[in-house]
C-alpha cells in the first residue's frame, strides 16, 4: 500500500498520519539520493537531456511532494505530535536540499551534458533550464571549496530550524492572548456582528462576555470602530509585540536570521543577501530594487503628510484643539471616521452584500468569463478540515479537468494567520496525469448564528487575490514542471493576483455575485459609487506603510550592521515609524512576527518590495482590460497564454511584453491609486 505522502491525485490528506511522516520522508531521501547518484554514475559522453536535466528535475519529485503535503498540515492543522515530527524531518531535507548543488559529480555531470552537441542545439524552455540550473549550481556553491561547502550546508540547516521555530513561535504567542470584555458599555462603536462574533468566540470557549483576539477578523473591526481608546491601546500594543517576549520570544531569532543570511550571501560571493537573492528575480540587485522603493516614497511622500495633516485636523474638529496628539492606536479609527464624513461610506454596510458562498461563486464566474475556466464543486475530494471547501478546474473549451482546489477559510488555533496559495501539486504538462493541485487559505470572518459567512470588501479582495495565484498554478501548461504555475520571480509572482483583484471594483463583475443576504437585491449605486470614490482614501498612507515594510525589509538585508546598528527589530522600528502617521511605542517589534520575512529561510525576505513592483505591472496590464473589455476572451485569452500557462518558460519581462506589446509603465497605478501628478 503506498504511503498518503506519495504522489498522487487526488492528495489524501485524510489519510496522512504523524507516525508515517519520518517513515515516508526517510524513504523519499532514500529514492532521492539513488537519483542523484545514477546521474553522478553516468558514463563519459552517455549525458542526455532526458537523463541528466530531466533526472534531476525528477530526482527529489516524491520528497519535495511530501513535505509540501505535511508542511501545508502543520500550517493549517498544527498539533504537538505533527510540529514534532516536521520540526524532525526538515533538518534532514534541509540538508539533503542543500547538499545537492556541493556534490562535485553531480555538478561535473550538468557540465558535462552542457558540453555535448544536444545541449548546443537547445533551445526555448529547454536551453533556459540549463542556463538556470548552471547558474544555480553556482549560486548555491557548486565552485567553493570543501571547507565553504560544509559550512553553507551548516547555514542552510540551521536557517531551516530557525525560521521553522519563529513561524512557530508566531502562531503559539498569537494563539495564546486573548481579551475578554464583560462590560458591553465598553464595546460602543464596534459594529453588531463584529459584537456578535466575540460573543460567540467567548461561548465557544466556555467564557462569558465577548473574546478578543489577535486574528484579523477580530482586530481589525476593533482597531477600525471601538470608541474606547484604552482598549484599542491594549490590543494594539498586543499585536505590535507578539512573540517579542515571554516563551515565545523570536527576537533573538530575527538576529540570527539575518546573521545566517549574511554569512551565506559574503561565503557566496555577493556583497548582500539582497543581491544574492534578487539576482535571479526582475530587479536583478539590491540596489535597483531600493532605488525603486525610494523612488516610489518621493512620488508619494508630499501626499502623505496631506493626508497625514488632514487627518490630524480632523481629530482636532472633533475633539477640540486640546486634543492629544494621534497614537498609533488611534490612526484606523480616526481614518474611519473621517472617510465615513468625506464619502458617507462605511465598510461594514457592504458586509452583508457579500456573503463567502457567493463571493466564491462570483470570483470563479470572473475566472470564466475572463480565463474561459469553469469551477465545479468537487464533493468526493479528500480535505483536512471540515470547513475546507473543494472545486474542479475544468477547462470550457475542451471540457478537461485541469486541477483541483482546496479552500480553506476561516481562523482556528491551530491555524496559520494570514491567506496564502499553495501549489501542492504541480505537474507538467506531458505527465501522465498533468492536473494540478492547489489550496486558497484565509483567515476570513466565520458564520455566525448559522448563517453563511458575511465578508468585507477587503476580505472580498482577498479571496480574489489568492484566486489569481491559483488560476496562475491551475492553468499551467509548461512541459517542465520546475518551471510551470507560479514558479517564477517572486517580484513578478503577485502579477496575476493583484490584477485579478481589480474585478472588485468593476461594477459589471461586482453584479455578478454582491447581492443583500436578506433582499438579494444588488449594491446600491450609491454605495458602491461611494465605495469608488474612497478606494483612493487615504492612499498615499497605504502605500507608504507598504514602502516602510519594503525599505526595512531591504536595508536589514543589505546595509544592517549588527555591531553599528544594534537590534534588528529596534532598527526596522526606527525606519518604520519615519513612513507612519504617529509616533510608533518604543515597545513596537512588527518584525517579531513578520512572518513573510522570517517564517520561511528566504520566503520574501529582500523580496518586500515585490507586492508594489508587481502593482506596477498589475495596474498597467488590467489597462488594457479597462481598454478593451473587462470581459473581453481575446484579452483574457492572450493574458492566460502569454503568461498564466507559460510558467517560468521564459523572462518574465518578455511574457509582459507578450502581453502589452511593451514595456511596463508606472503611470496607470500612480493614476489608480490618485497620486499621479
Amino acid at each position: 500500500m503506498s504511503s498518503p505522502l506519495a504522489v498522487a491525485f487526488p492528495i489524501p490528506f485524510d489519510a496522512v498520519s504523524t507516525d508515517g511522516i519520518l517513515p515516508a520522508i526517510r524513504a523519499a531521501l532514500a529514492v532521492a539520493e539513488a537519483r542523484i547518484n545514477a546521474i553522478v554514475a553516468l558514463a563519459r559522453g552517455a549525458h542526455t537531456f532526458e537523463n541528466t536535466m530531466l533526472g534531476l528535475e525528477r530526482a527529489s519529485e516524491e520528497l519535495d511532494h511530501a513535505m509540501r503535503i505535511v508542511g501545508h498540515l502543520e500550517a493549517t492543522t498544527t498539533s504537538p505530535p505533527l510540529r514534532d515530527a516536521y520540526n524532525e524531518a526538515l533538518p534532514l531535507v534541509s540538508a539533503f536540499a542543500s547538499r545537492i548543488p556541493l556534490n562535485t559529480g553531480l555538478y561535473a555531470a550538468i557540465k558535462a551534458f552542457a558540453a555535448t552537441g544536444e545541449a548546443r542545439a537547445l533551445e526555448g524552455p529547454r536551453l533556459r533550464l540549463l542556463e538556470k540550473t548552471l547558474a544555480e549550481f553556482k549560486r548555491h556553491g557548486a565552485e567553493l571549496s570543501d571547507a565553504g561547502k560544509a559550512r553553507l550546508e551548516a547555514l542552510d540547516v540551521e536557517l531551516a530550524r530557525v525560521s521553522l521555530k519563529y513561524a512557530q513561535n508566531v502562531v503559539d504567542a498569537t494563539a495564546k492572548f486573548e481579551l475578554i470584555i464583560d462590560d458591553e458599555a465598553k464595546l460602543a462603536g464596534l459594529p453588531e456582528g463584529a459584537k456578535r462574533a466575540a460573543r460567540q468566540d467567548a461561548e465557544m470557549k466556555g467564557q462569558s462576555g465577548w473574546r478578543f483576539t489577535l486574528k484579523a477578523p477580530s482586530f481589525v473591526p476593533l482597531m477600525t470602530y471601538l470608541d474606547d481608546a484604552g482598549i484599542r491601546e491594549q490590543i494594539y500594543r498586543a499585536h505590535v509585540t507578539r512573540a517579542a517576549g515571554g516563551p515565545h520570544d523570536n527576537r533573538g531569532h530575527v538576529a540570527r536570521i539575518v546573521a545566517l543570511r549574511r554569512e551565506k550571501a559574503q561565503l557566496l560571493g555577493y556583497a548582500t543577501f539582497a543581491d544574492l537573492v534578487l539576482e535571479e528575480r526582475m530587479a536583478k540587485s539590491g540596489a535597483t530594487a531600493r532605488a525603486f522603493v525610494v523612488d516610489l516614497l518621493a512620488r508619494t511622500e508630499s501626499a502623505f503628510e496631506r493626508e497625514r495633516e488632514e487627518l490630524f485636523a480632523f481629530r482636532k474638529e472633533r475633539e477640540g484643539n486640546d486634543a492629544p496628539p494621534l497614537a498609533a492606536w488611534d490612526l484606523g479609527y480616526h481614518a474611519e471616521k473621517l472617510r465615513q464624513k468625506l464619502y458617507a461610506f462605511d465598510d461594514e454596510a457592504l458586509r452583508p452584500y457579500f456573503s463567502l458562498e457567493r463571493v466564491l461563486e462570483g470570483a470563479f464566474e470572473v475566472a470564466r468569463r475572463v480565463y474561459g475556466v469553469r469551477l465545479e464543486a468537487w464533493t468526493e475530494a479528500p480535505v483536512w478540515h471540515a470547513s475546507v471547501k473543494s472545486f474542479k478546474v475544468v477547462d470550457e473549451a475542451t471540457g478537461a479537468w485541469l486541477a483541483g482546489i482546496h479552500v480553506d477559510p476561516f481562523p482556528r488555533e491551530e491555524k496559520r494567520g494570514g491567506a496564502w496559495m499553495d501549489g501542492l501539486l504541480t505537474r507538467a504538462s506531458g505527465d501522465a496525469d498533468p492536473r494540478h493541485v492547489g489550496v486558497l487559505v484565509t483567515n476570513v470572518t466565520p458564520p455566525l448564528g448559522g448563517r453563511d459567512a458575511l465578508l468585507t470588501h477587503s476580505e472580498v479582495e482577498t479571496v480574489f487575490h489568492e484566486l489569481g495565484h491559483l488560476m496562475h498554478h491551475t492553468l499551467s501548461r509548461a512541459a517542465i514542471q520546475s518551471q510551470a504555475g507560479t514558479r517564477v520571480a517572486w517580484d513578478f509572482v503577485e502579477l496575476p493576483s493583484q490584477m485579478f483583484e481589480n474585478w472588485c471594483w468593476e461594477r459589471e463583475a461586482l453584479d455578478l455575485f454582491a447581492r443583500h443576504v436578506d433582499t438579494n437585491e444588488p449594491v446600491p449605486e450609491e454605495l458602491f459609487q461611494a465605495m469608488r470614490r474612497a478606494r483612493t482614501f487615504r492612499s498615499a498612507s497605504g502605500q507608504m506603510r507598504q514602502l516602510g515594510f519594503a525599505l526595512a525589509d531591504l536595508r536589514l538585508h543589505s546595509d544592517y550592521e549588527p555591531e553599528r546598528d544594534g537590534d534588528p527589530i529596534a532598527f526596522a522600528r526606527a525606519l518604520l515609524e519615519e513612513t507612519s502617521p504617529a509616533a510608533l511605542p518604543p515597545e513596537h517589534a512588527t518584525m517579531a512576527a513578520f512572518d513573510h520575512l522570517f517564517s520561511d529561510p528566504v520566503g520574501y525576505a529582500a523580496g518586500y518590495y515585490s507586492y508594489k513592483w508587481a502593482e506596477v505591472l498589475d495596474a498597467d496590464a488590467f489597462g488594457r482590460f479597462k481598454r478593451e473589455g473587462i470581459f473581453n476572451p481575446e484579452v483574457g485569452r492572450a493574458f492566460r497564454e502569454c503568461v498564466l500557462e507559460r510558467g517560468n518558460e521564459d523572462d518574465p519581462a518578455q511574457l509582459f511584453r507578450d502581453f502589452m506589446g511593451r514595456d511596463p509603465e508606472l503611470g496607470p497605478l500612480l493614476e489608480r491609486l490618485g497620486l499621479a501628478a
